[in-house]
């Protein structure tokens, strides 16, 4: 046992607490985000630890190290599994309701007076160890195999993404339909929570999955995991990405009730993960992790990722050891998630046992007995960590300016080029040709515009017309209109050939004060016709004003 943890003063445990995990750095001890933005997910067999009747005291136990690893790796969401086993920890009988459980885990994350054992205090807690960390929503499933429960604990709030009225889901079944057999997850069920992310941080919001699948070697055993994750896939596939189609169960196959209304948005990934009981090396078939992450095509269009191609599945390594086992000699326990959405930046498997007093979390020191006990006494399965770098949001397009013509610009062209500056984060734009200032009713409507120049075409403007033009700059998030509005121009006059404001010599004054005289001065060949129309026909044009 590691002993060097105890020379280490108090005040210098907490000078390390307080900046240990704002980055990634185990070899010092570092074992937060890279990115704050990050989101980190965890998953954990706890055996039992968490139930009503434990002690829940500082001391060599399963509660004190459960609470030090969990605040030292501090994760946006926590999925565990094996809670609320009182018979299972030997404390206590039977299984915690959800209620009970739901006080229990109060106790985890913030201490008090603990109501079921005689409002004794609770004296090691999460946020003793991490003070200003809190997962303050908890979901605890209803169902329960008669000895323990999954739970969802998160940084962020539950929503109803899906439109049925629901933030999570118990469990659920289906009719058998292409590759799933139908009926449950399993004998524990599977928890989804919707979570909702933060708009100032991420592009979509979240949901959130995990399972406890049935443990053993037996044919039956294989085939209830079998059967459970090719349930599980194809609930994920048709429930959460519509199976391709922008209606969750569009083969009405899913027994949901409510049913779901919504398919998630393209920016909202599919997360999860727990123990399924299959080592995906060393199994000899393709097992749970793999066909909740694929479906029945390895590589085909059925997959069960947004896209419908293949998700993946973790091959999360002790950082210092490489080893990929999480209990006993297995990889018992993964995270799944869909890569279209999710970049996975890193993912971890965690074990005290492997840390010395350089590169332990400081949240470890202090432990009874030693830091390095930490894990092994916590439970019997080792942690999985993931973090995922998530869209960010997209921001509405930047102020732009319009460019040319300029306001009051005359003489133009009937087949103008209109340009402007860019608009910063736009996609497209749309050009607006109008006869009011106010661009309604335009003649000229162009939308998908990519660049910051449109040119009109041939057979819209008239010569001696007043015109307005405007831009609007789109993205995703919204739009912006061009500063100004608008901008006001001229076509030219039939007499003015080139375009420069001049006929034959004359500005328009002093050809107007010519040409009422009755003189034909943009006659200049003396042929009866001005550009093209004889005398009555260009009078006409020019008494319009130009």
């Amino acid at each position: 046992m590691n002993r060097c943890a105890r020379t280490v003063s108090a005040s210098l445990a907490l000078v390390l607490a307080a900046g240990a995990s704002a980055q990634w750095n185990p070899a010092a001890g570092q074992w937060g985000k890279s990115d704050s933005r990050d989101l980190r997910v965890m998953t954990w067999n706890i055996l039992d630890g968490i139930c009503r009747t434990n002690n829940k005291v500082e001391d060599l136990n399963n509660w004190s190290a459960l609470a030090r690893i969990v605040a030292a790796m501090k994760p946006d969401v926590l999925i565990l599994q094996e809670t609320g086993d009182n018979d299972g920890n030997g404390t206590g009988s039977g299984v915690d309701s959800t209620s009970q459980l739901t006080t229990t885990f109060n106790y985890f994350l913030h201490g008090g007076n603990d109501s079921f054992k005689s409002n004794a205090p609770v004296t090691a807690w999460v946020q003793k160890y991490a003070p200003t960390y809190d997962l303050p929503y908890i979901y605890v499933s209803f169902s329960s195999d008669g000895f323990n429960r999954n739970v969802v604990l998160s940084r962020y709030p539950f929503v109803d993404i899906t439109g049925d009225g629901l933030t999570a889901v118990s469990t659920w079944s289906s009719l058998p339909d292409l590759y799933a057999p139908g009926g449950t997850p399993g004998i524990r069920g599977f928890i989804f929570t919707e979570i909702n992310l933060p708009d100032a941080d991420y592009a979509g919001n979240l949901i959130v999955g995990t399972a406890h699948l049935k443990a053993g070697g037996a044919a039956s055993d294989k085939s209830e995991r079998l059967i459970a994750s090719q349930n599980i896939a194809y609930y994920i596939d048709y429930m959460f990405n519509g199976g391709g189609t922008a209606t969750p169960d569009p083969r009405g196959m899913i027994l949901d009730s409510p049913a779901a209304t919504l398919v998630p948005s393209a920016t909202t990934p599919v997360i999860w993960g727990g123990d399924f009981n299959e080592d995906e090396n060393s199994n000899g078939r393709d097992g749970p992790a793999w066909w909740m992450t694929k479906a029945q095509v390895n590589g085909g269009t059925d997959g069960t990722d947004r896209d419908r191609t293949d998700c993946t599945y973790d091959d999360a390594r002790d950082y210092f050891t490489n080893n990929r086992t999480t209990q006993s000699s297995s990889k018992l326990d993964y995270i799944c998630w869909q890569d279209s959405i999710a970049t996975l930046r890193r993912s971890f498997i965690f074990n005290s046992v492997n840390c010395n007093s350089t590169t332990t979390p400081p949240e470890l020191v202090g432990y009874v007995g030693g830091f390095t006990l930490c894990t092994s006494f916590a439970s019997d399965h080792r942690p999985v960590i993931a973090d995922f770098i998530l869209p960010a949001p997209v921001s509405q397009p930047g102020v732009f300016n319009l460019l040319s013509p300029a306001d009051g610009a005359v003489d133009l062209a009937l087949t103008p080029t209109l340009t402007w500056s860019p608009s910063s984060n736009a996609t497209s734009y749309t050009v607006k040709v109008s006869l009011s200032p106010s661009l309604s009713s335009p003649i000229v409507n162009a939308t998908g515009v990519t660049g910051t120049s449109y040119t009109i075409g041939g057979g819209v403007l008239a010569e001696c017309g007043q015109y307005y033009w405007g831009v609007i700059a789109t993205n995703s998030a919204g739009s912006r209109t061009s500063s100004p509005a608008s901008f006001g121009f001229l076509t030219y006059s039939p007499g003015d050939f080139n375009h420069d404001g001049f006929v034959n010599g004359l500005d328009y004054d002093e050809f107007a004060s010519v040409f009422e005289a009755g003189d034909l001065a943009a006659d200049f060949n003396n042929d009866g016709f001005v550009n093209g129309l004889d005398y009555d026909e260009f009078a006409s044009h020019f008494e319009l004003g130009c």
